[in-house]
């Protein structure tokens, strides 16, 4: 691409050296593990409505989505509109409770670790295998990130794939490592107000090119008379049911992605969460429209056009085209932090994970907190190896990663959550039948194929765990003592 480097180079340092000072600045409010994986619980309503959106969108935002509006146009809506209303749901419905729940059952860090403390797991078991779903899932979840960083390194600096991958592992490694949850967090913010700039940038000024909406849409159609329509694909065949149903389905993943939890978690209070539902809202609902707007938009604009994996660079193509070098580095460093910013936030949960619910309980019962905020540290920086590793692909597609280990949390935590808000009746059996049929079933439905199988893995596998935690809690007694009164000195905390 004929750009000036110097120019994008000096962009990157700068978006670069914004984010290690507020790492920096939160390393020096980091003493306890608390305060790595939860920021101690003071977050205000932006920062958390931010934070929650932008470690969510990742670099399909930007990547993913507009490669699916240019390959199949208006079919891209019943994507967002899943999103979109599970989003509202999450918070609607998760925010307020989780955050109120995990404060109760044992000031609970981690989502293994509340299950553990509101269902008494005394064994460990639901603990252990709940930690282990975590890791497995990010470990593929962060992978997709890496494959994004990837590629915006090697489209912009021409960086051979393998290094042009570890130059966005470092680059994400380095304050999260330092600064943890804080850090995290309010780079989150920077990195949410620059996407959606970019995203409401690159479709205004790719629509002037055009000549407005009504030119727009006459190019768009000209191209392909059914990208406008949401029931048929681009060449004009219908959209089956089986793939509407997997489109909407991703709505149901946000009850179980732990990375987003964990900013219902760290909000500051439950009575701060209706306005950062407001502001979540909003910022969803502006970034994904111009993320669709993007997609469409390249269909005219960019010739030749692009096929295969290489539809997920077309808002890489079209800042290319639209903008000045100088432009142009701010709206991909906007891919950036769309990558870092949920990047970030899945090595941090990983990490919280591992310490909390392996090291501290198995590893080293009588770790201190210096030790525990240091092994929280290296676990960051040995799962980003991980990641880096799965990453190596260049064929990859971020949206099919993003896809696999979205329904993997969404099938394995989300029932066993929303019920362990709202049921009492729930048992520890439960949990963990849920858990492991809701994981178990997405880990294997997605090497099926054709049929039924056609089928997104989050839809069976939500089901199943629902059912699994149902069942199985109605064949044990009901809870008792300690723990009944406990779920309802919980929801006399809530405002």
């Amino acid at each position: 691409m004929s750009r000036d480097l110097s120019i994008l180079v000096l962009t990157f340092s700068a978006y670069f050296a914004a984010v290690l000072a507020i790492g920096w600045y939160a390393y020096r409010r980091t003493a306890t593990i608390a305060d790595f994986v939860l920021g101690g619980r003071r977050l205000g309503s932006g920062v958390a409505a931010l934070s929650a959106s932008a470690s969510d969108m990742s670099g399909w935002l930007l990547l993913g989505l507009p490669g699916l509006a240019y390959a199949a146009g208006a079919d891209s809506l019943w994507l967002a509109g899943g999103l979109l209303v599970g989003t509202y749901l999450n918070w609607r419905l998760m925010a307020a409770r989780l955050r109120v729940f995990t404060e109760a059952f044992g000031d609970s860090l981690t989502l293994p670790e509340y299950f553990a403390n509101r269902f008494g797991d005394q064994g460990g078991v639901l603990r252990g295998v709940a930690a282990l779903f975590v890791l497995v899932f990010f470990l593929i979840y962060t992978s997709s990130g890496l494959v994004a960083g990837g590629k915006l390194f090697e489209s912009v600096f021409g960086l051979p794939f393998v290094w042009a991958v570890a130059a966005g592992a470092l680059s994400i490694l380095l304050y999260t490592a330092v600064g943890g949850f804080l850090a995290v967090s309010w780079t989150d913010v920077l990195q949410g107000l620059l996407m959606a700039a970019a995203l409401v940038a690159v479709p205004l000024v790719a629509l002037d090119r055009l000549g407005s909406v009504e030119p727009s849409a006459a190019a768009i159609a000209a191209a392909s008379p059914h990208l406008f329509d949401p029931l048929t694909t681009r060449e004009g065949d219908p959209v089956g049911v089986m793939a509407v149903l997997s489109l909407a389905a991703w709505g149901l993943g946000y009850f179980g992605q732990p990375h987003i939890l964990a900013r219902f978690q760290g909000i500051h209070s439950a009575a701060a969460v209706p306005q950062a539902r407001r502001i979540a809202l909003t910022w969803v609902s502006i970034t994904m429209a111009g993320a669709i707007l993007t997609g469409l938009a390249g269909v005219p604009l960019l010739d030749p056009p692009l096929d295969g994996a290489e539809r997920e660079k077309v808002f890489i193509h079209l800042v290319d085209l639209l903008f000045n070098p100088w432009i142009a580095g701010i709206c991909l460093a906007a891919i950036l932090a769309a990558i870092m910013s949920t990047a970030d936030s899945q090595l941090l949960v990983s990490s919280g994970a591992f310490t909390e619910d392996l090291y501290r309980r198995v590893i080293r019962p009588r770790a201190g907190p210096r030790e525990l905020v240091a092994a929280g540290r290296l676990s960051v920086v040995a799962l980003a190896g991980l990641a880096f590793l799965l990453a190596l692909d260049p064929e990859a597609q971020v949206l099919d990663l993003v896809g696999y280990a979205w329904a993997g949390f969404g099938a394995a935590f989300g029932p066993a959550l929303i019920l362990s808000l709202y049921w009492p009746r729930m048992t520890a059996r439960g949990a963990l039948g849920g858990i492991l049929t809701g994981g178990l079933t997405v880990l294997i439905w997605k090497q099926l194929d054709g049929g039924l199988f056609d089928l997104y893995e989050l839809v069976p596998g939500f089901l199943l765990s629902w059912l699994a935690v149902w069942g199985l809690s109605l064949l044990d007694h009901p809870p008792r003592g300690e723990t009944a009164r406990a779920f309802d000195a919980a929801l006399a905390r809530l405002p």
